[in-house]
């Protein structure tokens, strides 16, 4: 009985010490973090822009402060900032950058602000984004300057998308719908000929839904294409005025080019872009790629899960990815649902069937394994 007492005294003496060391390591915590919180006052030369910054009743600055979990007080042109130190500098940068883009007198969205606290967070040392090309590690977010807007890098993979076009002559964007691949693509493209690096834009695009027997569609070319290149048009005409596209249309400065009729040309000093590359087939692809011709860029976008050609049929974009992976001058870059820059509702669709095609090959999977299992027994 009095082992007992004995032992019962010794297992409250053990608690009692290990509550008392847990206090003292949320104390020591607390003092920690209060002693790593700071304010700061950041103070906008022009009210106007700041107003642009803040947004309609400051809701943007509303929004900062939920994202980043600090507090931020404006006060005419002046802003102060009170939270943990590592996280007001994020929110200083973001903040200077909303207003550096509030400069260009272009409306920031919901969507711009999403993408500066993207921007925010990358880690000093960022990610690679692609195989075969690492974008510099910058923190200010890459741009494209065209006749009619600027726009902004939304994204930490949108950043290494731009700097990819930049340095490498040819760039694979891969990913799902509503990253901006193919919209920056033609940004790209249009920035290029407005400055005079190349002589002429050529987009191309895979009919599949046509089977590539454009002939038997009724009009001419353009007619017969116009359906399937329509992406490539909306971006382009959000790029340059569309009077000027269509005197560089008529003209053969912007070249609507269906895949099936570039076999045996060589594009020398333009910028193209193939579109919807997942419905090439290899052959395609490698007739593709081999018109790269002097001084010319060439930007391959597609999804590699929204491919339409028939079953069993290989998806060129997938094979030439596999062989030219650690090719010099080549630039992969690869987008996901977190890139997704449309609705809100889009990248949680895309979540949802990437995450139902995972379970049903792994479903897959065990089948296959299950009747390996079942013919090696026998």
């Amino acid at each position: 009985m009095c082992n007992i007492d004995v032992d019962m005294e010794n297992k409250l003496k053990a608690s009692t010490e290990k509550i008392n060391a847990d206090i003292e390591k949320i104390d020591r915590l607390e003092r920690k973090s209060a002693s790593d919180t700071s304010q700061v006052v950041l103070i906008f030369e022009n009210n106007q822009y700041a107003k642009a910054v803040f947004g309609k009743f400051d809701e943007n600055l509303a929004y900062i402060e939920k994202k980043l979990k600090l507090s931020i007080h404006p006060r005419g042109n002046e802003i102060l900032i009170h939270g943990n130190i590592s996280v007001i500098k994020r929110a200083q940068y973001v903040l200077q950058q909303l207003y550096e883009r509030a400069k260009t007198d272009q409306e920031l969205t919901l969507s711009d602000i999403k993408g500066v606290i993207a921007m925010a967070n990358i880690p000093q040392k960022e990610k690679e984004n692609t195989i075969t090309h690492k974008s510099a590690t910058k923190r200010i977010p890459a741009r494209l300057s065209t006749h009619k807007k600027i726009i902004h890098a939304r994204t930490p993979t949108q950043d290494a998308y731009i700097r990819a076009m930049e340095h490498a002559e040819l760039v694979f964007g891969v990913g799902p719908a509503g990253t901006g691949k193919t919209y920056l693509a033609v940004a790209h493209a249009a920035m290029l000929l407005e400055r005079g690096i190349i002589e002429r834009i050529i987009l191309s695009r895979p009919a599949v839904e046509a089977g590539e027997h454009l002939g038997f569609l009724p009009g001419d070319l353009k007619e017969k294409v116009d359906p399937y290149l329509r992406p490539l048009y909306d971006a382009l005409y959000d790029m340059m005025p569309a009077e000027k596209i269509e005197r560089i249309l008529a003209s053969g400065v912007i070249e609507i080019a269906p895949l099936a009729f570039m076999r045996g040309r060589t594009l020398a000093h333009a910028a193209v872009i193939l579109d919807e590359a997942q419905n090439t087939t290899p052959m395609q692809m490698k007739m593709f790629l081999t018109r790269l011709g002097e001084g010319t860029r060439m930007i391959v976008t597609g999804d590699v899960s929204q491919i339409d050609l028939p079953i069993g049929q290989k998806s060129g974009l997938i094979e030439a990815i596999r062989i030219l992976s650690n090719v010099e001058n080549i630039a992969i870059v690869r987008f996901d649902e977190k890139d997704v820059v449309r609705h809100p509702l889009v990248a949680a669709i895309v979540h949802a069937y990437d995450r139902d095609s995972e379970i049903q090959n792994k479903k897959k999977s065990r089948v296959c394994n299950t009747l390996k299992n079942e013919f090696d027994s026998s």
